[in-house]
Order: structure tokens, then C-alpha cells, then sequence
């Protein structure tokens, strides 16, 4: 027992440690700097714990840095998100909130803000977007990308590459060299554990491991051309997970993202951290990496500061989804969450081409939803409304399903983290709902659909969600914007 008290003082004292800094050099030289992103994808990975699928490039790439694990966006779904961690701002305080924004009725950046790449390449960084040219800025502004490969950099220039790995975005591959079995995977209990819906779930990580060698082929790269030494690697997720309950939703499994930092020769290696940190605060880590100063002050934090570890709480906002209008926002502690449902009569899964369309186990869970099938847990989310408050123990309740808003046990807790969330909001000029945007969208009609209408998409969903590795079939429906 006495062994057993030491190891877990010593994990404890671990995870408490402030963030190991190898001794810096004497050169000017100014690092390398590689972000990979995974599109749409929460901690499903091996190093972060989670069941049946193999991400042995990630698992020794976190084993050679720092692992995260109390990492968020600002925004449970992309364009949001990304223009927050573009600028280092939440989005709201840019006027960035909606997903997505069409051209027309983009602004520019407020308050002299410029995008992060613009900053760097401002300060003779060579700026490289890769892979995929996606960045969904919901901001009309110069982003400063100079091109899509960091070759194409003068001789000796440090460079910023932006690599996107748009694989684990809905539509998902099944990997051909390691297939993932049904019993192997793991579902939540808000989900229904079925046949389907563990196959849809093995997909998404069979997808993952496809991304796993990309991501090792990065990493060769950087080796091959004796890079690997003066670059700066962040690898993380834009937004959660493409699941119900997951993207679009401010529960943990879409906002909580995969954060792996690794510096050789700069950053210890092995290190595992438990600070509330987001993803703007690699904006601000880069920034200050590469030796930029805006003229103005992020609201994300250097990682590598001890100032980050005084963070009490982390924010974030939903808005409106395509044309689908709603609005969330949330503070979270370690220890407790409080979601505020500014449109608490609206059900949660109201009509969105973008789930309906790409959502294998929303058709299943609709049809069990509607025959009665689903036990409690499972149906709270299908409901025609929502609580204006939601209130979680992390802690205790780690997948988010016993609302405590309305236990007077924890009226103190909820009106603490209700007055530091209103605070937070005014902080970045978030004015709330107005009656046009309430009443504005697509209907908001539930259910979307008879029971009859969602056995026929269910069925046309078997096939795809069921195909074998090497097996080409084509797409139930027609691919929505991504």
C-alpha cells in the first residue's frame, strides 16, 4: 500500500509540474514551426487512452513532448474555432461567431487585429499553407500564406507550415492495414451499443490510424531534410468529434481536442500536463516563439508560461450552424461545467442537412428514439427542448449526463460559475440573441423526420457504415459543405 501512496504522489506531483524548459541556446536562430491539424477530432487517440485503435506515430510523438490533457477550442465546430485560433481572439470578440459566414457578409478584423500568419510573415517567416487550403476564415482579410510548401522559402528563412488532415472530416476511410473489429471499440452510454453504431465508431478511428501515417510521413519529412532539430511541432484537432452529442455541441466531447507539443532540444520529453488551456494559446506561443509582439493583447496565453497555470476556467461559444440558429455558451472548470442554452426551446438535434447527411448512428438512434427503444440517458438528447442550464461534476460524472442545474446542493457552484461566465461574455462584447436571429433559420420543427422517413435513411446508411475495408461504395447521400 505504502508503494502504491508513492507512485501516485509522484504522478500527482508530476502532473503539477510547471513545464520543463531545457536550457535555451545562444544562437538567434529562430525555430521552425509545424502546425498539424486534425479535422474534426477529439482525444481518440492511443497515447490519450482510448480503446481499440493504434496511433503509434502520435503515441511516440506525445512521448517525446508534452501531452495535454485538459486542452479546448474556443468553438465546437470549424470556421469558428479556426478564426479564433487565426487571430488568438475568441471569435465572438472578432465577429466571427457564426459557422459559417458567407462572403458577402464577412468584416474585416476588428481593433488593428491581423492574423497570425500575416504576423510571421511580417517578421520574415516563409508562410506555408499544406495539404488542404481550407482555413475558414470567417473574416475578410489578407491571411498571409505565401504558398503551399516550405521548400519554396529562401535559403536559411525559418518557416510556418499550417498542415490540415482533412481525413478524419466525415466522409471516413476504413484503413485496409489494420482494421478495427467490433469488439474492440468502446461507446459511450449516451449512445446506443449496437452492431451499427460500433462500426460507424470503428470507422472513425480506423480513419484516424490512416492519419497516423500521414502524420509519420511529416515527421520523415523533417527528419530526411535535418529539420527535426530546430522545429516547433503542435499537433490538435480543430473542433471535437464528428459524433452526435459531440460537434456543433459544447459537451466535452466537442470541445475537448488532442494537444501534443514537441521542441527537441527545448521541451522535455515524456511530459503530461493537466493545465485548462486552449487552442489560442498556441496562437500566442507562437507568437511569442518567433519573437512577434502585436500591438495589442491576445486572449490566449503562452503555453510555455507559468501564468497559464493560474487559469481557473475555460470559455467557449456555439452559434449559428449553417442556417441551423441556435446558441450555447460555457465556462468549465476542472472540476464542473455550466452550458447556458440561450435558445433552450429549440431541440437540440433540430434539422441540419450537415448531421442528417453524414451522421450514420443519428438515423439508428432516431428510429430506436421514436420506438421507444432508447433507455433514459440515450433519449435525453432527442428531446423537443432543452434546460436553459446544464450543469455537470466533471469529475464524478465524466460523460456529462446527470444535469445538476436544478439541485440546490449546487446553487452556490451554478450562480458562482454563471456571474464569472456573464463577466467573460461582456469581456468580449458577446451581445447574446437578438429576436430576429431567434426566430430566423430553418424550421426548428421536431422530430426532423416520421419514423417511416428515418428507417429509409437508416437503410440506405447500412451499406456505406458496414462496407469492408477494400469494398468501394459510393456515398448515401450527397456530400454536404465540409
Amino acid at each position: 500500500m505504502k508503494k502504491k501512496v508513492r507512485v501516485f504522489c509522484a504522478i500527482v506531483l508530476f502532473l503539477a509540474a510547471p513545464i520543463k524548459l531545457m536550457a535555451q541556446d545562444a544562437s538567434n536562430n529562430r525555430p521552425n514551426i509545424i502546425w498539424m491539424m486534425l479535422e474534426d477530432w477529439s482525444t481518440d487517440l492511443g497515447c490519450y487512452g482510448t480503446i481499440g485503435v493504434e496511433t503509434p506515430v502520435t503515441d511516440q510523438l506525445a512521448a517525446e513532448g508534452i501531452r495535454y490533457i485538459n486542452a479546448f477550442c474556443t468553438s465546437p465546430v470549424c470556421s469558428p474555432s479556426r478564426s479564433a485560433m487565426l487571430t488568438g481572439f475568441h471569435q465572438n470578440y472578432i465577429g466571427a461567431e457564426q459557422h459559417r459566414t458567407e462572403t458577402p457578409d464577412k468584416k474585416p478584423l476588428p481593433y488593428g487585429i491581423k492574423a497570425m500568419p500575416v504576423l510571421l510573415k511580417e517578421a520574415g517567416y516563409y508562410t506555408a499553407l499544406m495539404k488542404s487550403n481550407k482555413t475558414d476564415a470567417n473574416f475578410e482579410e489578407d491571411l498571409g500564406f505565401m504558398g503551399d510548401d516550405w521548400n519554396n522559402r529562401n535559403k536559411d528563412q525559418p518557416f510556418f507550415a499550417q498542415i490540415t488532415f482533412q481525413g478524419t472530416h466525415r466522409t471516413w476511410q476504413r484503413d485496409t492495414i489494420h482494421p478495427i473489429h467490433l469488439e474492440s471499440v468502446e461507446l459511450p452510454p449516451y449512445y446506443a451499443d449496437t452492431p451499427f453504431a460500433r462500426r460507424d465508431w470503428a470507422n472513425g478511428l480506423e480513419q484516424m490510424q490512416i492519419c497516423d501515417r500521414e502524420i509519420g510521413a511529416i515527421l520523415n519529412r523533417l527528419d530526411d531534410e535535418g529539420l527535426t532539430n530546430n522545429t516547433l511541432i503542435f499537433l490538435i484537432g480543430d473542433n471535437g468529434r464528428c459524433h452526435i452529442r459531440a460537434k456543433q455541441f459544447l459537451y466535452d466531447p466537442g470541445l475537448k481536442v488532442p494537444m501534443i507539443i514537441k521542441w527537441p532540444n527545448k521541451i522535455q520529453a515524456g511530459q503530461v500536463n493537466e493545465d485548462l488551456v486552449q487552442t489560442i494559446d498556441i496562437t500566442a506561443t507562437i507568437l511569442d516563439v518567433a519573437g512577434v509582439k502585436p500591438n495589442y493583447t491576445l486572449h490566449g496565453k503562452n503555453l510555455f508560461k507559468d501564468s497559464i497555470k493560474n487559469r481557473e476556467y475555460i470559455f467557449a461559444a456555439r452559434g449559428r450552424m449553417g442556417k441551423t440558429h441556435d446558441a450555447m455558451r460555457v465556462i468549465r472548470s476542472k472540476k464542473f461545467k455550466l452550458i447556458h442554452n440561450l435558445m433552450p426551446e429549440r431541440p437540440w438535434l433540430q434539422f441540419s442537412a450537415y448531421k442528417e447527411e453524414n451522421y450514420p448512428m443519428l438515423a439508428e438512434m432516431n428510429v430506436l428514439y421514436l420506438e421507444g427503444k432508447l433507455d433514459g440517458v440515450q433519449e435525453k438528447f432527442f428531446a423537443p427542448s432543452k434546460p436553459e442550464f446544464e450543469l455537470y461534476d466533471i469529475v464524478n460524472d465524466p460523460h456529462e449526463i446527470n444535469n445538476l442545474s436544478q439541485n440546490q446542493k449546487f446553487a452556490t457552484i451554478k450562480d458562482h460559475l454563471l456571474s464569472e461566465l456573464y463577466a467573460w461574455r461582456r469581456s468580449i462584447n458577446d451581445e447574446g440573441v437578438s429576436l430576429e436571429f431567434r426566430e430566423g433559420g430553418l424550421s426548428s420543427k421536431y422530430p426532423t423526420r416520421t419514423l417511416n422517413e428515418w428507417k429509409e435513411v437508416y437503410t440506405k446508411w447500412k451499406p456505406w457504415v458496414f462496407r469492408k475495408p477494400t469494398e468501394r461504395i459510393d456515398h448515401p447521400f450527397s456530400k454536404t459543405e465540409r
